[in-house]
């Protein structure tokens, strides 16, 4: 790939951020200029930005380097996380899974001695992304603004309330994902290389991880204590509608979930989680999940296809623009001691995928110990403080933004509301 090529791919990767940090602009015009609503609403969608710059690289590069190259360049990119993203989100929001999530997050709830629904809340923040050890960061994104969505942001609370609830929740998936090595896509994309295993990343992130995340949750519960404790939680099967005029309306009718439907769907999940890094495979299982729920729609609620393709798009185009940054990107990284390069990682993070990150590294020879762990610390760290810090963190936009202003999350408050739970992660990987 020549220079100007390079060259593009930075512009536009610096145009595509700085679109993300405007599509609040964007979904205040919507509203504002009906003539030209579904333009506008188009450039206001967060999950469409980097899809929408990546086809203007691609039309670039055609340019620059001709069908053959340019075409070349899009084929050799992984998009297994995009696909699986899409795959995951779409079954983990299925009603018999949450009616799981939801009763297990009652029960959990109802043991501590809070009022209201500020045990369940506690329980959601703090169990559910540490939950995401296991059945990967996307679908514990999912689950929990999903359990959000139906049993807090739909209940009225304030928006401050639901800014450090988005910071919370984003910094604790991040960082939740750490007590394994294959849930997080920044450890995923080191593990193998650096022969980190399970026994590693517990030793070394998980029980760090666990603490801030149990911390933050503490603390964000105890500052809304007053609001959480007016509103009771109740272990409810509602459903996920993206908006009063959904052209896909819930079902009126509720039929009990049989334990074997509720068993099939687990399997489900289980399944497209262990042959993650196989796309064939965990799409086969997606594809027979479908299936199923044509046969069995009564056990049903809508299914967010939209939202989850969407949210795979992003993914998709953060490939595509993320593919030419290496030139400037690992040169950075490499200039950093470790102490250094741990805030550096943070700082990055925020501006870049901290999978794309942390792949960087893993492709450089000879990187001690010290700045292994500080790269890593770093990249999971800074997770939380932008919607484009971590992969999971789109799905949890597209299902939580129709309770803001314009349904637009604003990306300033948001990265206001990650900094104290960013600094707690911080400290605790740092000093623990």
């Amino acid at each position: 790939m020549g220079k100007a090529s390079e060259y593009l791919g930075l512009v536009l990767f610096v145009l595509a951020i700085l679109h993300t940090f405007s599509t609040r602009y964007f979904e205040h015009r919507a509203h504002h200029s009906p003539q030209h609503s579904g333009f506008w609403h188009l450039l206001g969608e967060v999950e469409v930005v980097f899809g929408f710059w990546a086809m203007l690289l691609f039309a670039g590069l055609l340019i620059l380097e001709g069908g053959a190259v340019a075409v070349d360049y899009i084929d050799t990119r992984n998009y297994t996380e995009p696909l699986f993203v899409f795959a995951i989100m779409t079954v983990a929001a299925t009603r018999p899974i949450l009616t799981v999530a939801n009763r297990a997050v009652l029960w959990l709830g109802q043991g501590l001695p809070l009022a209201g629904s500020a045990g369940s809340y506690l329980v959601a923040m703090a169990c559910i992304p540490l939950l995401g050890s296991f059945i990967t960061e996307p679908a514990a994104m999912t689950l929990a603004a999903l359990v959000l969505d139906e049993h807090f942001f739909a209940r009225g609370l304030s928006n401050r309330f639901k800014y450090a609830t988005l910071g919370v929740l984003f910094v604790n998936i991040s960082i939740g994902g750490t007590l394994t090595h294959f849930a997080a896509p920044p450890v995923l994309m080191v593990a193998a290389t650096w022969n980190w295993d399970i026994t590693f990343m517990l030793s070394q992130f998980g029980w760090k991880a666990a603490c801030a995340v149990l911390l933050n949750a503490l603390v964000v519960t105890a500052v809304f204590r007053q609001e959480l404790s007016r509103l009771e939680y109740a272990a409810t099967e509602g459903d996920y509608q993206e908006s009063p005029d959904d052209p896909l309306p819930a079902p009126t009718h509720r039929v009990p979930i049989p334990w074997v439907m509720t068993f099939l769907h687990l399997l489900f999940l289980a399944g497209i989680v262990i042959s993650a890094h196989h796309p064939a495979i965990f799409m086969g299982f997606f594809l027979l999940f479908l299936g199923v729920v044509h046969a069995y729609p009564q056990f049903q609620q809508r299914l967010i296809l939209k939202e989850s393709l969407l949210v795979a798009f992003f993914l998709a185009g953060l490939v595509v623009l993320g593919g030419l940054q290496q030139w400037w990107l690992q040169p950075l990284l490499l200039s950093l001691k470790s102490e250094m390069a741990f805030l550096g990682a943070i700082g990055l993070t925020a501006l870049t995928d901290n999978a794309a990150l942390t792949y960087l590294g893993s492709l450089v020879q000879g990187l001690s110990d010290d700045f292994k762990y500080a790269l890593v610390a770093g990249a999971v760290t800074g997770g939380g403080l932008t919607i484009i810090a971590n992969a999971p963190n789109p799905a949890g936009v597209a299902i939580l933004k129709r309770y803001f202003d314009d349904e637009a999350v604003s990306p300033l408050q948001m990265l206001l509301a990650s900094l104290l739970p960013t600094l707690i992660a911080a400290l605790a990987f740092w000093f623990l």
